[in-house]
C-alpha cells in the first residue's frame, strides 16, 4: 500500500505519514505548506507565498527563497514519506495535489455539508452526529502559531465556520431538548463572540428552558450592553422578542420560536436524550366550564412568577372524589392552562394497573418517568429506591409538572412525588389520600358534584345555549337526573347532539322512566349509570358488540384496528366504530406513540361494558373474542419480527394462528415494525399477563418470545423481565414444559444482556433441563449457543466451542437458518479471540451467507460486525472500515442504537489503525454517546480504550488518563482479558515520551498482548 500523508490545520500544523510524525523545522516551510493546504488543487502564486512568509514586506531574494522552501518540502516528503509529485510547479506558482492523502479541513467541509443536508432532510439525530464529527476535528485555533497576510483571510473564514457550526449544532440540540448541553457548548462561543446575536438567542432559550431564567435575562443584558457600547445599536428583533417572552415566563412560546429560518429540524427525534423535555399532557376535555374555586386552589402549587401572587406554594395538589365527578378533566384542563409555567416539561402517568402491572406499580411508573426524562433504558436502576433517588435527582431544580392520574393509594404515588424545588405534582384519586397530610405541603381539592348553575353552563356549552334557553325546566331536570355529575352530563349531551329530533324535555322524560335504567353502581353514581345506558342503547349492533367485548381486555388502551379480529371487519370500519363509541362518550380517544389515536375506557364505563358483556354474550363468545385478539396480536408480533429479523427468529412449530387477521392487513399494520412495537409495548405486556390469567399460557410465552428482540433493541429490560417471569409462572402452573423452558432460556439471555453470567448460566441449565424433554430442537440450540457465550466470557474456550458446535447441529436439524447464522458468527468471534483471525474471516463470511438465506437482517448485521473484527485481526483495516460502514448503516436503519455503537467502535478502531486519528476520534465519540444512551458501561470502557489509542497517535498529552476507569469497569464485569489490555496500554502510554506521538503498530501489538 502506498504511503498516506495526513495534514492537520485545525490546530497547530501537523504532518504525519502512516501515523509517524514528519517534522518541518523551518518556519518558512511550515508557512508555505500551510498556504498550499488551504487552497489544495489550485495554483498559489509565488507573490502570495512571499506575502505570507514576510508579512507583505518580502526581500529582493524572496522568489529564490520560496523556491528553496518548496524544494526542501519536496525532499522531505520524498525521503521521509516516499511521496513524490505532491507539489507541482505551475506558473505563476505552485499547486498542492492531495489525492490519496488526508487533510482535516476537507473532512470538516464534508461533515458540515452532511450535517446541513441532514437538517434539511429533517433527520435531527443524524445532523447532531455530523455536527459532532465536524466540531471534534478541532484541536485548537486554525494553524495555531502561524501568521501571514495570505493566511489571514482563509484562517478567518475557517474560524468563522467553526462558530457557524457551533450555532447550528446548538440549534439542533435545542430542538432535541438538550438544553444543558447547549449551555455548556454555546456559552464559551458567545463569550468569545459577543456580537453574534443569534448565538446569544439560542443560549438564552437554553437557559430559560432549563429553568435558569435569571441567567437568561443576564445573557440578554450583557448582549445589549456590548451592542450599545461597541456598535451603538439596540439588540435586534429576535433578541428583543425573546427577552419579552422570558420576562413573561412562557416556556411554550419559546419552544414554538423559529430559531433559524433556513434550518428546519423536526419537533421530535428518535431515541431519548438525557436532557429530554417531556410534553405528555393528553388533550383536556372540551368544553370545560366552572370549577373556579377548585382552579383557584390548584394555583397554589404554581411556582411564584410573573402573573401569579407570591407567598408560599404547595408542592402537591390532590384532587379526590368519586367516579364521574370530573377529577381527570379538572387536572388536565388546569395542567394545560399552566403548562407554560413549567418549561422543563410535563409528565403524565396513568397509574391504573393493567396486566402484570406495567402501568400500575410504582417501579413501572418510575421506569416510564425516567425514560421520558431521557434516561436510557439500560441506565434505569433495578430497585425502586434507586429509581426514586435518580428520579428526584433529575427533576431537582427543574420547573417540571407531574400529573399522576387515577392513583390508588398514597403508597403508590409517594416515590413519584417531587421533593424540594420547583417541580410540582397534581394527583387524581378516588382515595382521599389522607396519608399525604403532615409529610408534604398539599393543596387538597375535594371534588364533588358541580353546582346546578355550572351544570347548566356545561350543558349549554355542549348542546348549544339556545336549546337550554328554550327549555329551561327540562335542562334543570336533566341536571338533577344526572346527579350533577359532569361525565353523565357529557354522555346525555352527546346523545342529544347525535339525534336532533330529541328535545331536552323528551330526554328528561325518558330518563325519569325507571324501566330505562339498569340499577346503580352505588348511591353516588345513579345519574352516571343512567346516562351510560342511554348512550349504549343508541349504538349500532356492531358498535355495541365491540364495546362489550373490549371490556374483557385489561390493557391500558387499544389501537384503531382492534375491531378486525373482534368483528371480522376492515381496519377502516373498526376505526369508524371506535369513533362512534367516542362520540357516545363511552370511550376516550387520545394520541399515542407517533401521534396514532388510541382508545381507552374510564373505569366506571369499563364496569358497565363488562356487565353488558356478561349479560348479553355467552361464555363461549367471550372466550372466543379474547382468543381472537391474542391470536391476532401474536400474528402481528411474528410479522413485525419477521420483517425486522427474518423468518428464523420466530419460534418454530408454533400453534396455528388462524385467519383472524388477514395477511395483507398484518403487513400494512407492521409496515414500520419498530414503531408498531413501540406503540403496542404496554398493551403487549398487559396481554401476556391476561393470557396467563385466562388459561392461555401457550399464547403468553409465544408473545414474549416474539417481543423480546424489540425489548433488546430498545433496552426495555424491565418489560422483558416482567413479561418473561409472568409467562414462566403461567407455563409452570399449566405444566407446559416447552413454555417454561423457553422463558427460562429468555431470562438467561436477559442475564447475559445485563452481563450477569453466573445467573445466566444457572437459568440456561434449568432451561435445558426442561427443553431436553421436548422436541424443540431450536430452543435447545439457542440455550447451548447462549451457554457458549457464558463459557467464552469465563475464558473456557474449549467448553464454549463445544456448546457452539452442538448448537450448529441442532440449528441445522431445526431448519433455523437465522440461529445457524448467529452460531457461526459466535464461533467466528471465538476463533478470533483464540488467535486465528483468518478462520474468523472464513466463518463470518459463512454466517453472512446463511443470514441471506434466512432473510435475517439482524443476523447479517451482527455477523458483518464480527467480520470487521476478524479483518482487524488480520491487519486488513481498510477492508474492516468498509464493512463497519455497512454495520453502522444497517443498525441505524433498524433503530438499533446498541448495534450502531458497536459498529462505530469498530470503525474508530479501523481508522486509528490506518493512522487517521482525527476521523477515529469523531467515530469513537459518536459511539461513546450512543453507548451512554443505552447504558452499556462495558462497551463504554472498550470505546475508551480505542479513544486512548487515537489520542496517543495524535500526540495528545494525558491520552491514557481515562484508562484507569476503563480497567476498573472491566474488573467489575469480571472481564480479565480486557482489564489486562487496558492495563498494558495505560502503562505504555505513561512511560511514552509525550512529545512524540506513538506509532499505531505499537498500540496494535499492545492490545494483542504481543
Amino acid at each position: 500500500m502506498a504511503p498516506r500523508l495526513s495534514f492537520q490545520v485545525l490546530g497547530p500544523l501537523k504532518v504525519s505519514v502512516d501515523g509517524r510524525p514528519l517534522l518541518l523545522r523551518s518556519a518558512r516551510q511550515r508557512t508555505v505548506l500551510a498556504v498550499l493546504l488551504l487552497t489544495p488543487g489550485r495554483t498559489v502564486s509565488v507573490d502570495a507565498l512571499a506575502d505570507a512568509v514576510w508579512h507583505s514586506d518580502p526581500p529582493a531574494t524572496a522568489r529564490n527563497q520560496i523556491a528553496i522552501c518548496v524544494s526542501a518540502l519536496r525532499k522531505t516528503f520524498r525521503e521521509e514519506a516516499g511521496v513524490s509529485a505532491l507539489i507541482e510547479t505551475l506558473l505563476p506558482g505552485y499547486v498542492l495535489h492531495l489525492e490519496g492523502h488526508y487533510v482535516d479541513v476537507a473532512d470538516l467541509h464534508e461533515s458540515a455539508a452532511a450535517a446541513r443536508a441532514a437538517v434539511e432532510a429533517g433527520d435531527a439525530a443524524e445532523a447532531a452526529s455530523r455536527f459532532e464529527d465536524a466540531l471534534a476535528l478541532w484541536s485548537g485555533p486554525v494553524l495555531d502559531g502561524l501568521d501571514g497576510g495570505a493566511l489571514r483571510g482563509a484562517v478567518d473564514r475557517i474560524s468563522e465556520l467553526r462558530v457557524d457550526l457551533a450555532e447550528e449544532y446548538a440549534t439542533v440540540q435545542l430542538r432535541q431538548g438538550r438544553y444543558r448541553s447547549v449551555v455548556e457548548s454555546l456559552g464559551p462561543v458567545v463569550a468569545d463572540h459577543p456580537l453574534r446575536e443569534h448565538a446569544r438567542a439560542v443560549l438564552m432559550q437554553a437557559y430559560h428552558l432549563s429553568g435558569r431564567r435569571s441567567e437568561a435575562l443576564d445573557c440578554y443584558r450583557e448582549g445589549r450592553r456590548v451592542l450599545v457600547e461597541e456598535l451603538g445599536v439596540e439588540p435586534g428583533a429576535e433578541l428583543r422578542e425573546l427577552h419579552s417572552t422570558v420576562l413573561e415566563g412562557d416556556g411554550r412560546a419559546l419552544t414554538r420560536t423559529a430559531l433559524v429560518p433556513d434550518v428546519v429540524v423536526p419537533d421530535t427525534v428518535p431515541g431519548p436524550v438525557l436532557d429530554a423535555v417531556p410534553r405528555q399532557l393528553p388533550l383536556p376535555p372540551e368544553p370545560f366550564v366552572g370549577r373556579e374555586r377548585e382552579l383557584e386552589l390548584l394555583r397554589r402549587i404554581v411556582p411564584p412568577g410573573p402573573g401569579y401572587s407570591g407567598g408560599p406554594t404547595a408542592g402537591v395538589a390532590a384532587i379526590c372524589g368519586p367516579a364521574g365527578v370530573g377529577k381527570s378533566a379538572l387536572a388536565l384542563h388546569w395542567a394545560d392552562h399552566v403548562a407554560g409555567r413549567f418549561p422543563d416539561g410535563q409528565l403524565y402517568l396513568d397509574l391504573q394497573a393493567h396486566g402484570h402491572g406495567v402501568a400500575g406499580t410504582p417501579e413501572a411508573a418510575l421506569d416510564r418517568a425516567l425514560r421520558a426524562l431521557g434516561v436510557p433504558g439500560g441506565s434505569v436502576p433495578e430497585t425502586s429506591e434507586d429509581r426514586t433517588a435518580l428520579y428526584r435527582s433529575i427533576i431537582d431544580g427543574r420547573r417540571l409538572l407531574v400529573v399522576l392520574d387515577n392513583a390508588r393509594s398514597v403508597e403508590q404515588i409517594r416515590p413519584l412525588l417531587p421533593g424540594r424545588g420547583s417541580a410540582r405534582a397534581v394527583v387524581t384519586s378516588r382515595d382521599p389520600l389522607h396519608g399525604l397530610a403532615g409529610s408534604l405541603a398539599v393543596a387538597r381539592v375535594e371534588l364533588g358534584a358541580m353546582s346546578a348553575a355550572e351544570c347548566l353552563d356545561l350543558l349549554a356549552a355542549t348542546v348549544g345555549e339556545h336549546r337550554v334557553t328554550d327549555e329551561p325546566a327540562a335542562a334543570e331536570a336533566l341536571v338533577g337526573l344526572c346527579d350533577r355529575l359532569p361525565l353523565a352530563l357529557r354522555v346525555v349531551a352527546t346523545r342529544l347532539l347525535s339525534d336532533h329530533r330529541w328535545s331536552l324535555g323528551q330526554m328528561a322524560a325518558r330518563m325519569e322512566d325507571r324501566r330505562e335504567r339498569i340499577g346503580v353502581l352505588n348511591p353516588m353514581e345513579s345519574g352516571l349509570r343512567s346516562s351510560v345506558w342511554l348512550g349504549y342503547r343508541a349504538l349500532s349492533v356492531q358498535a355495541a358488540r365491540l364495546y362489550r367485548q373490549l371490556s374483557a381486555l385489561m390493557v391500558p388502551d387499544v389501537p384503531a384496528w382492534i375491531g378486525v379480529p373482534v368483528l371480522g371487519v376492515t381496519p377502516a370500519a373498526s376505526e369508524e366504530l371506535l369513533h362512534q363509541l367516542v362520540k357516545a362518550q363511552l370511550l376516550e380517544a387520545r394520541p399515542g406513540h407517533g401521534g396514532e389515536i388510541r382508545f381507552r375506557f374510564q373505569d366506571p364505563l369499563r364496569v358497565f361494558a363488562r356487565e353488558r358483556c356478561l349479560a348479553e354474550d355467552s361464555p363461549k363468545e367471550r372466550e372466543q373474542a379474547l382468543d381472537r385478539i391474542v391470536t391476532a396480536m401474536l400474528t402481528l408480533v411474528n410479522a413485525a419480527q419477521e420483517q425486522l429479523y427474518g423468518k428464523g427468529e420466530a419460534p418454530l412449530n408454533s400453534p396455528e394462528q388462524g385467519e383472524h387477521l388477514p395477511a395483507e392487513t398484518a403487513r400494512e399494520l407492521v409496515a414500520d415494525p419498530v414503531e408498531w412495537f413501540e406503540a403496542e409495548r404496554e398493551t403487549l405486556g398487559a396481554l401476556v399477563a391476561q393470557a396467563v390469567r385466562d388459561g392461555q399460557a401457550d399464547r403468553a410465552w409465544l408473545l414474549v418470545v416474539g417481543t423480546v428482540p424489540f425489548y433488546e433493541t430498545r433496552n426495555y429490560l424491565e418489560d422483558w423481565r416482567s413479561s418473561a417471569e409472568c409467562a414462566l409462572e403461567g407455563a409452570r402452573r399449566a405444566g407446559h414444559t416447552r413454555g417454561a423452558g423457553t422463558m427460562l432460556r429468555s431470562l438467561g439471555t436477559l442475564a447475559i444482556y445485563r452481563r450477569r453470567y453466573e445467573e445466566a448460566r444457572e437459568r440456561l441449565f434449568e432451561a435445558l433441563d426442561h427443553l431436553e424433554r421436548t422436541d424443540d430442537w431450536q430452543g435447545r440450540a439457542i440455550a447451548r449457543r447462549n451457554l457458549a457465550v457464558c463459557a467464552r466470557f469465563f475464558g473456557d474456550h474449549a467448553e464454549a466451542a463445544r456448546y457452539c458446535e452442538e448448537s450448529l447441529v441442532l440449528f441445522r436439524r431445526a431448519g433455523d437458518y437465522s440461529g445457524l447464522s448467529h452460531a457461526l458468527g459466535l464461533l467466528a468471534q471465538m476463533e478470533i479471540e483464540r488467535g486465528d483471525p483468518e478462520r474468523g474471516v472464513e466463518l463470518s463470511s459463512q454466517a453472512i451467507e446463511v443470514s441471506y438465506e434466512a432473510g435475517s437482517l439482524r443476523s447479517r448485521t451482527q455477523n458483518l460486525y464480527r467480520l470487521a473484527e476478524a479483518l482487524l485481526g488480520t491487519g486488513r483495516s481498510a477492508d474492516a472500515e468498509r464493512v463497519c460502514h455497512d454495520v453502522v448503516g444497517l443498525s441505524r436503519g433498524q433503530g438499533d442504537r446498541l448495534g450502531e455503537a458497536h459498529g462505530l467502535c469498530a470503525l474508530g478502531e479501523a481508522q486509528w489503525r490506518q493512522d487517521e486519528p482525527h476521523r477515529a476520534r469523531a467515530s469513537l465519540l459518536r459511539a461513546l454517546r450512543l453507548a451512554e444512551e443505552v447504558g452499556d458501561r462495558f462497551l463504554q470502557a472498550r470505546i475508551i480504550i480505542h479513544l486512548a489509542c487515537a489520542e496517543a497517535i495524535r500526540g495528545t498529552a494525558g491520552a491514557g488518563d481515562p484508562l484507569d476507569w476503563a480497567q476498573e469497569e472491566f474488573r467489575a464485569f469480571n472481564a480479565p482479558m480486557w482489564a489486562r489490555r487496558a492495563g498494558r496500554l495505560r502503562e505504555a502510554l505513561e512511560s511514552h515520551d509525550t512529545v512524540r506521538p506513538i506509532e499505531g503498530a505499537v498500540l496494535v501489538c499492545l492490545l494483542a498482548g504481543c
